[in-house]
């Protein structure tokens, strides 16, 4: 890695292995507070940078009928409240363009989803924002292909990105991690980062709602150190089975501590 900027006060490409960590979505304002504490006093104690993720708004869930956030101006106004109290760098999902602008009065870290990764639109909104902009591979992309996101990007003058391998489609509502695309990737000169709990979802394959094979996380995670991601993002929740989106594929919190210590060993070792 060669491109090394600010998040706040954490120096991406000096400080290590860092993580971005969170629930899916903001499901209320006492959750998200209370997640983000746990959060901060366990990457505390292991002593590895983090960044916290939570979406005020899951625009593309598979049932019209399922949860998607408090939106824009609330989700917003929690978060701000999440940064401020606990002096945490916060990231979210954009979804549209016009959400930049208030997006970027927040957050620390724009995000793309995946299947959005090619809309010029959003990415030179995001860009235009000045704030660092991280930019989920899309499932149907290769590796290569993100070269043009960087250059959209950087288009506007912004330097500052991130970009994230979550798994590529693998027939129907499956996923499968080409840990080739961590390498080529980083030939953009930019942070690359293996989010590995959407990399082990099952789109739709439970009844209209994403299933998930949680327990193959950790097998991913160390698979991703060793093949030289900068960063890791993993949903966690205190209770899977009761989170309100993308339960099935998440990391129950209790069984975070743990695993990154092994992560930060691991990648003491291949670094």
């Amino acid at each position: 890695m060669n491109t090394f900027f600010k998040i706040d006060n954490l120096e991406i490409g000096s400080d290590g292995l860092f993580f971005i960590l969170g629930p899916c979505v903001i499901e209320s304002e006492t959750f998200t507070l209370e997640v983000a504490r746990q959060l901060k006093q366990i990457t505390r104690e292991v002593g590895v940078p983090f960044i916290f993720k939570a979406s005020f708004d899951k625009a593309n869930r598979s049932s019209v009928k399922s949860f998607r956030g408090p939106g824009l101006k609330e989700g917003l106004r929690i978060l701000k409240r999440v940064k401020e109290e606990l002096a945490i760098p916060v990231l979210s999902d954009i979804h549209e363009t016009w959400q930049a602008e208030a997006a970027a009065e927040v957050l620390s870290v724009i995000q793309v989803p995946a299947f959005l990764s090619r809309q010029t639109d959003l990415l030179v909104a995001a860009g235009n924002t000045g704030l660092p902009v991280n930019v989920k591979k899309g499932q149907f992309m290769a590796p290569e292909d993100m070269a043009h996101v960087v250059e959209k990007i950087k288009s506007t003058g912004n330097n500052r990105i991130l970009l994230t391998e979550r798994g590529t489609f693998f027939g129907y509502r499956n996923l499968v991690v080409d840990f080739r695309s961590i390498p080529i990737m980083k030939k953009n000169g930019y942070p690359v980062i293996l989010d590995v709990t959407h990399s082990v979802q099952r789109p739709t394959a439970a009844g209209g709602m994403t299933g998930g094979d949680p327990e193959y996380v950790p097998m991913l995670a160390a698979s991703g150190v060793v093949s030289g991601a900068d960063g890791i993002f993993m949903e966690v929740h205190p209770d899977p089975p009761r989170a309100l989106s993308d339960g099935s594929n998440s990391l129950f919190i209790k069984n975070l501590k743990p695993l990154l210590i092994k992560l930060k060993k691991l990648y003491n070792i291949a670094s």
